[in-house]
């Protein structure tokens, strides 16, 4: 559900910002000041939630472990407290993709929170990861393999400097790993091996393309590989660096120790002892997978890479325009007439945007990308091309975007064009439907007004809200020369009518 929560509809420049990221393990939290364009780091906060574990046999969230994270997120709250809506990003990863009752746990997660809770796809994720390692690294050259063992997925990309060239997200974590191989707490060669080959097979579809791109160095980040770290530096092993004869040492060791309750004697918490051997043996994998031969650790992850996305949107560099650009590119879509579309739909939403209660930075750009992207399902067929559309937009890798966010703006494409019925909000929250609605109904205005293709300005039309509807105000004698146009809002009037939504047309 997209949270009514307030904002003006213009931007504003926050300086504060905050980002928290509801992992399958763990919750975290960083909280940050904007500084002459860089961020400084004022606060960071983690809790072992274990949502992962509150999966039921059918994917469904238990109570339990619902309450784990809310309580969780209520100690957060009061840091989040005051902080403007723009400068906050609050994400939900593998746990809640899998959960089928997301949605209810995002609800309350909102009504503690007070902001916005969105869930990230698995590339997305990966991106993310990226930008947050990319930016606690020295701005080297050559290329980078970067690795995120997360409670339930793991994340790896290549790239150079801050821009990833290889994203990955595969399904496999140290929660997941830990309650298939070592839910009993014990370590055995069998075991281990057994875990080890199971990532080496999660690898296999990807290995291929990472090592013909290749790498000049390896980092790992998050809690997993910082805890293997740490133990190779008590052991003596090594200074830290991961390389391919310490992690051969390691597995020796953690088999010879037979048991996840003498790992202590590793200097590892509590609440890091029961899936270190899990975590272990997914990087192993990759290790042998991809023949790295050594690895650093890096404090960045997903919740810096949050505050960095967080940044780039209020410096005006948002990837998000990048992904609608590229979209437009892979597509071939006729952008001069899209642009047409849009302005025409902003003109209709600076007027009824407040009484409509669509005033937000957000409603706005989800209105202008449904414009620009509106006929990209033609790539695909004529025939029934907003459908089409709406099933590229839904899903396609989009960098930027949420999976909520990715859905709202292929309802506004699907919505378009045609029949204006129920299904084409079928999934979405009630809460959302009649913003959604709203500005579906601008977007298939815009489109008719536009639909001669001849790149008009949009004309001084004037709109007023009505009770389950809209008055629509022509200037005079516009009609005249566009009969077509006309008959096209005639139509539209029946469409929405079966809506129980009464467009009035007025002038012309």
């Amino acid at each position: 559900m997209t949270a009514t929560f307030s904002a003006d509809s213009a931007p504003s420049q926050p300086d504060m910002l905050a980002a928290i990221d509801m992992g399958s393990n763990s919750f975290h939290m960083v909280a940050a000041r904007l500084v002459h364009g860089e961020i400084r780091t004022m606060e960071k906060m983690g809790e072992k939630v274990q949502l992962g574990d509150g999966l039921d046999s059918e994917n469904y969230l238990t109570e339990e472990a619902q309450e784990r994270g809310l309580a969780c997120l209520r100690r957060f709250a009061q840091r989040l407290n005051g902080t403007p809506p723009e400068g906050v990003q609050i994400v939900g990863t593998n746990a809640l993709r899998m959960a089928r009752n997301a949605g209810q746990f995002i609800a309350r997660a909102e009504e503690v929170l007070g902001y916005p809770v969105e869930i990230i796809a698995g590339r997305e994720e990966a991106r993310l990861i990226y930008l947050g390692v990319s930016h606690t690294l020295s701005d080297d050259a050559g290329r980078r393999l970067v690795i995120d063992i997360g409670g339930g997925s793991t994340e790896l990309i290549i790239g150079e400097r801050f821009e990833p060239q290889e994203l990955e997200s595969l399904h496999m974590g140290c929660v997941s790993f830990r309650n298939r191989y070592f839910a009993d707490g014990r370590i055995t060669r069998k075991q281990m091996d057994n875990a080890i080959t199971h990532a080496e097979l999660e690898l296999l579809s990807i290995r291929r393309r990472f090592r013909s791109v290749g790498w000049q160095s390896s980092v790992g980040a998050s809690g997993s590989i910082k805890a293997i770290s740490n133990v190779l530096t008590t052991l003596k092993i090594t200074d830290g660096t991961i390389t391919w004869s310490a992690m051969e040492e390691l597995r020796r060791r953690l088999v010879d120790m037979g048991s996840v309750e003498k790992l202590g004697e590793l200097g590892l918490r509590p609440d890091r002892q029961n899936i270190f051997p899990a975590g272990f043996a997914i990087l192993m994998g990759a290790f042998q997978s991809l023949n790295i031969q050594e690895m650093t650790f890096t404090d960045g992850a997903l919740r810096e890479g949050l505050l960095y996305g967080i940044a780039g949107r209020i410096q005006h560099e948002d990837v998000r325009e990048r992904s609608i650009s590229a979209l437009q590119d892979q597509y071939h879509v006729e952008q001069r007439h899209g642009a047409a579309v849009e302005a025409t739909a902003i003109a209709a939403w600076e007027q009824i945007a407040a009484p409509w209660g669509l005033d937000t930075v957000a409603d706005e750009e989800v209105l202008r990308w449904a414009c620009q992207l509106h006929e990209i399902g033609l790539a695909i067929s004529h025939s029934q091309y907003h459908k089409h559309g709406a099933y590229l937009l839904r899903y396609s890798d989009m960098a930027g975007f949420t999976q909520q966010s990715q859905r709202e703006l292929a309802v506004l494409v699907r919505g378009h064009r045609r029949k204006f019925s129920s299904s084409i909000f079928e999934g979405i929250d009630p809460g959302d439907l009649p913003r959604l609605r709203h500005l579906c109904i601008l977007v298939r205005l815009a489109v008719l007004i536009q639909h001669s293709r001849n790149l008009e300005l949009p004309p001084a039309f004037k709109l007023e809200p009505r009770e389950n509807g809209l008055l629509m105000t022509f200037p005079e004698s516009w009609f005249d020369e566009r009969p077509l146009t006309l008959a096209d809002l005639r139509n539209e009037q029946d469409y929405l009518a079966k809506q129980n939504f009464v467009l009035e047309l007025a002038g012309g």
